[in-house]
């Protein structure tokens, strides 16, 4: 999903588009292996809505992008070859690879540091302080390192109103999960407030865009 904001975002300023509607499907459970404990975890098959446009014709009330960064650091650890869509031969149909796999613990432990390392710099270079974010909405795969991150970022131990859940309700919905807890949970900050949506995964790949409430 902020792979495809920035995208769109590029497209605007340059001229090319006013307006782009971003579509991000996520249909998790084609993907899974039902069989192995160690990855068919809760997921949730969804799709979000963003869309970006022109200042010039946005509405009065709206999210300023402040700036985006995205980044993608090979990674073995989360894959997923095309799932069922990967499983037509028939001596093969059944290998592991065919399906998502990850190492947990080794994802877990690169990734934390990955993207609060990607998050402090982004803020730094636009002049933005830790304590000048309302709000973060971040990938919603495992509250334990939206935890950890949210803790490197703000340097304390974010509150459920500074880096908001929705995996009780929607379990882990990929890249859209991002857009779902900013969705559930943005309608409260006052015009000027800043906010971040960050989504990360597989590849590893990250993405972040810092935003403004106008109103």
């Amino acid at each position: 999903a902020t792979f495809g904001i920035q995208t769109a975002a590029d497209y605007i300023r340059s001229g090319s588009a006013k307006s782009v509607l971003v579509i991000n499907p996520e249909i998790c459970s084609g993907h899974l292996n039902w069989r192995d404990r160690d990855s068919h975890f809760i997921f949730g098959d969804v799709a979000t809505a963003i869309l970006i446009e022109a200042k010039n014709i946005a509405p009065a009330q709206h999210w300023e992008i402040v700036g985006t960064k995205l980044k993608t650091q090979f990674s073995n650890n989360i894959r997923n070859n095309f799932g069922f869509l990967n499983r037509t031969n028939p001596e093969s149909r059944d290998d592991k690879d065919k399906l998502f796999v990850q190492e947990g613990r080794k994802v877990f432990k690169e990734v934390v540091p990955m993207v609060a390392n990607m998050i402090n710099a982004q803020s730094e270079r636009l002049g933005i302080e830790a304590g000048g974010l309302r709000r973060l909405w971040l990938h919603q795969a495992n509250a334990g390192m939206n935890r950890l991150i949210a803790q490197r970022v703000l340097g304390h131990e974010a509150s459920d109103d500074e880096s908001p859940t929705v995996l009780d309700t929607y379990a882990n919905t990929s890249s859209a999960g991002s857009i779902i807890a900013f969705h559930k949970h943005s309608e409260d900050l006052a015009d000027g407030d800043m906010g971040l949506i960050c989504s990360f995964g597989a590849g590893y790949s990250a993405g972040t865009v810092f935003i403004r409430k106008v109103a």
